[in-house]
């Protein structure tokens, strides 16, 4: 059952997905439709379950469940994977692979790289300690105000020279 996503609990799990460009309004519009109709849906073993979503710098999808009635099952989080698959092939962009990394830079611009090649992005000047990047280890709603860390304080600094 969809809720508005300030009215779910602290300790609501999130997931967080990632496009590899800005969206545009009309593309959120269709995030947007989608997720609701899906939210309104989502249960776990024909139990609806609380759940809502957020889009922050027209780029990062926030999927959020309060689990604290019923844990949401495999069977559930793969038929949130699938709609944003089919969210991908709509759109033409890329949610769901992991392998890649979004920075934030001084002036609040997003970028997105692939994991693979993070090195030489670092030599090469296009990523620094003073940027941010999104905190993988992100799991609840209250863990969101830290979703951007300093690259300095993530598992990024192992790619800087001391």
């Amino acid at each position: 059952m969809y809720i508005p996503f300030e009215q779910l609990p602290a300790h609501s799990r999130v997931w967080i997905y990632q496009a590899e460009r800005i969206l545009t309004e009309k593309e959120i519009e269709i995030v947007k439709q989608r997720l609701t109709r899906f939210c309104e849906g989502w249960n776990t073993h024909g139990n609806g379950m609380p759940t809502s979503f957020e889009i922050l710098d027209q780029q990062i999808l926030v999927l959020a469940v309060d689990e604290s009635g019923l844990g949401a099952s495999g069977c559930s989080i793969d038929s949130s994977v699938k709609l944003l698959r089919e969210l991908e092939s709509m759109l033409g962009v890329n949610l769901t692979d992991q392998g890649k990394v979004s920075v934030r830079n001084s002036s609040g611009d997003l970028m997105v790289f692939p994991a693979l090649g993070l090195k030489s992005k670092v030599q090469a000047g296009e990523l620094t300690l003073e940027q941010e990047v999104i905190n993988p280890l992100i799991r609840t709603k209250a863990d969101l105000h830290q979703l951007w860390q300093p690259v300095r304080n993530s598992w990024l600094n192992k790619y800087f020279p001391n």
